[in-house]
């Protein structure tokens, strides 16, 4: 279906705003500080809202509706997989955010080599860049899978506009264009979701109408008794509950795309706040499109045409596309064009976020090594670091056109994924933080072996969730490296690098922070209760 005239200039409108806003902000750029972290000037609330909008990119809004209302197991029950946000930032403000802060680093790994060595640095830098432009390949094709559709536009055409328009206000404003964008596109993204929200409600005459069309089965069911360990529940409560504390322990902890924007707070007080917000207001927006969920799967029920509509994928509809697809089917001229202004919206939030910290990693952890590179001027290291995130711009687009095609459903395809690793790499630093005598090689042994029993998981024992993964690679890394250093190592780190209860008890635990502690576990249960009788 192609779109109107009003639509593609609503469409070209914001794409032209977004370039000029980096043209703008690529003035006050002098150096690698001011490009990778804002020159660590910015307020919590800016930071906040800009991982937020990180979070919520377009296979969110189009995977987690697709689960809720399709899915095999799905349902609202995906709201559990929320339950650990507010546990896991507590750790993180606490345990890993302030070490981080006070070393003042670019790279979150540069924090290996300080507490391990170089080649432990050296192997998650690695496993980091690998990881992270392969997802944003995956992201690029999912998307511009979207645009195509919408737009009428080539699969080609598309790729190319999602990703140059990214790639250059991401080269041009650094960090900082990437925080003021996401913000304006936080804001397009709530609008629109809460404006479908309230379409859909409105087809059923109310709130409690549209639910009463969703199937039972889908609704939240939480039963304690579910384990996933081999009962063939891949979403029980308890693996969506332990499992996702240590796969947000480690994204948002241990991942240097979120953890980057954290880094670029004026103090380490607001930092810090930045995890709170982040654990306070993820579930809000969680929920919005998880009812979007509902509403469609209600809207299926009524509409017998609407799931033979869907584009078909070897023969199966493409439940991926069930949003776009009832948003072409309904909604006037120009809100088709707003709602596609989302969309770019939640794409563009997520890739420019991951291209600046590859580009962030590269520079800190590679380039820098090379003697050539070291004593350059702080305006050729801020070239150089241009070229490089234009560099891995245009290698996620290739790997776009090389991506066969989308799992029945994108966001579980990514979490799955990223569980065989998540795990491990909250291992790692865990081992750093908490540990005083592993050495560099007893945590690189740890950390292989958590990522290869994760993938003897994934082939022999398929009857276990992938959540439980993350706690799984957690414990094999840990004890491995333990083991290994009891045999083979005589090793004591610098206590500057290793957390300890003394400084906390100084420095981290005064009456505020105890409040917000307080609150977020208070969060928690509340969430829980929700979830329960929701």
């Amino acid at each position: 279906m192609n779109l109107e005239n009003l639509d593609w200039y609503i469409i070209f409108g914001y794409l032209v705003c977004l370039i000029l806003l980096s043209v703008y902000l690529s003035k006050d750029q002098k150096n690698l500080k001011d490009y990778f972290v804002a020159s660590r000037k910015q307020k919590s609330k800016k930071l906040a809202i800009s991982i937020l909008a990180t979070q919520c990119s377009t296979n969110s809004i189009l995977g987690a509706p697709a689960f809720v209302a399709f899915s095999v197991g799905g349902g609202l029950g995906w709201l559990k997989y929320e339950l650990a946000v507010p546990l896991s930032m507590i750790a993180i403000m606490i345990f890993i955010y302030p070490i981080f802060y006070k070393l003042k680093i670019i790279s979150i790994y540069e924090y290996l080599e300080k507490r391990f060595d170089l080649k432990t640095r050296l192997l998650m830098s690695s496993l980091f860049l690998f990881v992270r432009v392969f997802a944003t390949g995956v992201i690029v094709y999912s998307v511009s899978i979207v645009i195509e559709l919408i737009t009428g536009l080539s699969f080609v055409y598309s790729v190319l506009i999602l990703g140059l328009i990214t790639i250059v206000y991401d080269v041009l404003g650094g960090i900082k264009a990437i925080i003021y964008s996401d913000i304006i596109q936080m804001i397009i993204l709530t609008v629109v979701l809460i404006f479908i929200l309230f379409y859909l409600t409105s087809i059923f005459g109310g709130f409690r109408s549209m639910f009463n069309y969703f199937p039972d089965q889908r609704n939240v069911n939480l039963n304690f008794f579910e384990h996933g360990l081999g009962d063939g529940k891949e979403f029980a409560f308890w693996p969506m509950l332990i499992g996702g504390f240590f796969l947000y322990m480690s994204y948002y902890g241990c991942d240097q795309s979120q953890m980057q924007k954290a880094l670029c707070a004026k103090n380490q007080n607001e930092g810090q706040k930045v995890f709170f917000l982040n654990g306070i207001f993820r579930f809000p927006l969680v929920l919005l499109y998880c009812l979007i969920g509902v509403g469609i799967g209600s809207y299926s029920q009524i509409n017998a045409d609407f799931i033979s509509s869907l584009p078909k994928q070897d023969g199966i509809p493409n439940f991926n596309l069930a949003v776009p697809i009832f948003l072409i089917n309904n909604l006037p001229i120009g809100i088709v064009g707003l709602t596609l202004v989302a969309l770019f919206s939640a794409a563009m939030s997520s890739l420019d976020s991951v291209l600046n910290s590859l580009s962030a990693v590269t520079m800190e952890d590679f380039v820098q090594r090379i003697k050539t590179f070291r004593y350059l001027s702080e305006k050729n290291n801020l070239f150089i670091s241009r070229v490089i995130t234009l560099f891995w711009g245009s290698l996620a687009i290739i790997l776009a056109f090389y991506v066969e095609d989308i799992s029945s459903n994108v966001l579980i395809a990514i979490n799955k994924i990223g569980s065989l690793i998540n795990g491990p790499i909250i291992g790692v630093f865990t081992l750093g933080i908490l540990t005083k005598k592993i050495n560099g090689n007893s945590a690189c042994i740890g950390i292989i072996c958590g990522f290869l029993f994760n993938l003897y998981c994934w082939v022999y024992l398929v009857n276990v969730s992938w959540l439980w993964w993350n706690a799984i690679g957690f414990v094999v890394t840990l004890k491995i490296a333990i083991v290994h250093d009891f045999f083979f190592s005589n090793f004591q780190a610098n206590e500057t690098f290793v957390w300890s209860l003394k400084s906390f008890k100084k420095l981290y635990f005064n009456n505020t922070w105890k409040t917000r502690y307080i609150i977020l576990f208070i969060w928690f249960i509340l969430i829980f209760f929700l979830i329960y009788f929701f």
